[in-house]
């Protein structure tokens, strides 16, 4: 008969086992990181591991999309900051500053060496699915703050903006001296099509 948790033990082994993978994540990415470890780790027997989680998989997807949510929510909020004089010079600048903290996270090595792509074909359907729908509605919040981009195609512009996102992948064939210039000019030139009137 598996055992029976309080509310307050869920909380901290869900806890706990996200802490892990997160830091399991960074040291060997998504092939290497096992349920031993991660069980060993958060020091929890291995059945408690499948009462939380009924994959490794999925528990990472979850780890990936709290960093996402804790990126986004630090955009919101510096977001509302600018709502009174949003220009596109100073979204530019936020989207920029919030891009380059993504890529001092593990998701780019996640996404270089092909662990994502492995992790998002052992997720069920539904799981992606909703993934993608998520980045939608954090989209439409992003153009909520921009009255021009009120109507306007939001499935294209997260899209768009994902696109952007995998351009840090191609540092070394873009230049990395010349980078952050480039990437800067290709966020703004979305930034002024998203609030154009």
């Amino acid at each position: 008969m598996p055992k029976i948790y309080s509310d307050k033990e869920r909380e901290y082994i869900i806890k706990r086992l996200k802490e892990e993978a997160e830091e399991c994540l960074k040291l060997f990415g998504v092939k290497k990181t096992t349920v031993d470890e991660l069980v060993r780790r958060a020091n929890i027997p291995k059945g408690t591991f499948y009462l939380f989680y009924a994959s490794k998989e999925l528990l990472l997807f979850d780890v990936i999309n709290d960093l996402h949510d804790r990126i986004q929510s630090k955009f919101m909020h510096e977001a509302i900051s600018l709502q009174e004089g949003i220009t596109s010079e100073k979204l530019t600048n936020l989207l920029f500053m919030i891009f380059k903290e993504v890529d001092n996270t593990c998701l780019l090595s996640i996404m270089t060496n092909g662990d994502l792509e492995l992790l998002m074909r052992k997720l069920p359907d539904d799981v992606v699915k909703e993934h993608l729908e998520h980045d939608d509605l954090s989209m439409e919040q992003i153009m909520a703050f921009i009255p021009q981009a009120r109507g306007k195609n939001i499935e294209h512009f997260s899209g768009a903006f994902r696109g952007i996102f995998l351009v840090l992948l191609h540092k070394r064939e873009i230049g990395e001296e010349i980078f952050d210039d480039v990437f800067k000019l290709m966020i703004n030139g979305l930034v002024i099509q998203l609030m154009e009137e």
